[in-house]
């Protein structure tokens, strides 16, 4: 089976950004980047309403993304393709603050921390942030073979000038591991055959979510922290993916396209995968949703699919939401983000005042337009709790399996 997964994504949504056919699958861009320039505005009259200027945290990278922000809130995991290499790796970056505030950012330097073979994905801190989690394939008997392969793909597509349908499938040597942000002390977690990825620690560091298609379908499970008593949670035709629980523990937040093939929506459940909620419909894609630390409020990437003659593009969008006992209800959408580039996987930092977010935004890539970077900026949390809607109380009705 093949989909779609957190990172890879983001990859095929970007690449459509730049007017590639809409659809998940799409072709990518490999493009080395600049240095950043914090001088040139990217922001819209709307985004101007909810956040300051975007600042690019992300340089010397061929692509980069899918950054989430340490417990202290004064480093990032992500995972990025540096030059001349075929897939994805693991970093982590310490984040300047003061550099940020400042009036000339300044990226700091990244460190790798997956061992540097096969594909990687899917980074995250421990909630102590001693530890970091990932998934790589590195453990591929054929690793050899495969970055051969791919390397051949890219230097031919090169050549021609080819904007290959980039397609990924779930890799069957993908396993989960963690290890000290440095890249010592690497400890395997999962060791059944098939794809296990997308994965994050609960908020008490005690769980792992993660996703694997070992029973023949993407689906979501939850481990102990040192990869023991693993439990199924969903269990339905599909695709579910990109779990994340919510900041009290309670509650997962993750995409689904159980309705639909590949319009995956966002849905919530409790933390023993009883009472599933969805959050969007439609005929649209919305995925990678994340929950704000202090504020009642989801985010999400989404975009309207139901034109087809329409080229999608992917913003940023979120919702307050209630939740109680009886059940979890949310409200209408706001949209955070309308700019031409994909604004794809948020992440807000520890504090709830910073969002982190892949963006195709800035300067071009040898006239192909952007490439992936991460991005950041301070909220102006005032205006989007004013904007944001107030949801419907919640009821058993509402949270009924």
């Amino acid at each position: 089976m093949t989909k779609t997964c957190n990172w890879i994504v983001v990859a095929l949504i970007l690449a459509a950004a730049g007017g590639i056919p809409p659809g998940i699958v799409s072709s990518l861009a490999a493009e080395a980047t600049a240095a950043p320039e914090a001088t040139t505005p990217t922001r819209s009259d709307l985004e101007r309403r909810f956040f300051a200027e975007p600042v690019r945290v992300t340089e010397g990278m061929t692509k980069a993304g899918e950054g989430y922000f340490a417990p202290d809130g004064r480093r990032i995991c992500y995972q990025a393709v540096p030059p001349g290499h075929p897939f994805y790796r693991i970093y982590v970056q310490d984040f300047d603050v003061g550099g940020f505030d400042a009036a000339a950012p300044r990226p700091t330097v990244p460190r790798q921390v997956s061992p540097g073979r096969g594909r990687t994905t899917c980074s995250w801190f421990s909630p102590d942030g001693s530890r970091l989690l990932f998934a790589s394939s590195h453990l591929d008997p054929a690793v050899e073979a495969t970055e051969a392969s791919a390397r051949a793909q890219a230097e031919e597509d090169a050549r021609t000038g080819r904007r290959r349908r980039y397609q990924w499938d779930f890799d069957p040597w993908m396993d989960i591991f963690t290890a000290r942000p440095d890249g010592s002390d690497l400890v395997r977690l999962t060791t059944e055959q098939g794809y296990d990825a997308e994965c994050s620690f609960s908020p008490d560091g005690s769980q792992v979510l993660f996703v694997s298609d070992r029973d023949g379908d993407p689906d979501i499970y939850v481990m102990a922290a040192d990869g023991s008593n693993v439990r199924q949670l969903t269990d339905q035709p599909g695709y579910d993916g990109g779990p994340f629980f919510s900041p009290d523990g309670a509650w997962i937040a993750y995409r689904t396209d159980r309705v639909e093939k590949d319009m995956l929506q966002i849905h919530v459940m409790r933390a023993d995968g009883s009472g599933d909620v969805p959050v969007t419909a439609g005929k649209g894609v919305h995925w990678a949703p994340f929950w704000h630390p202090t504020q009642p409020w989801l985010i999400w990437t989404g975009a309207d699919h139901s034109d087809p003659t329409a080229r999608p593009n992917y913003d940023l969008w979120a919702a307050r939401y209630a939740a109680d006992d009886a059940g979890f209800a949310s409200g209408d959408p706001l949209r955070l983000t309308d700019h031409p580039g994909a604004d794809v996987l948020p992440a807000f930092s520890p504090d709830g005042t910073l969002l982190l977010w892949t963006a195709s935004r800035g300067g071009d890539s040898g006239g192909r337009g952007p490439t992936s970077q991460l991005w950041v900026s301070r909220l102006d949390l005032p205006a989007i709790e004013a904007a944001v809607a107030a949801p419907p109380l919640p009821s058993p009705a509402i949270a009924s399996p």
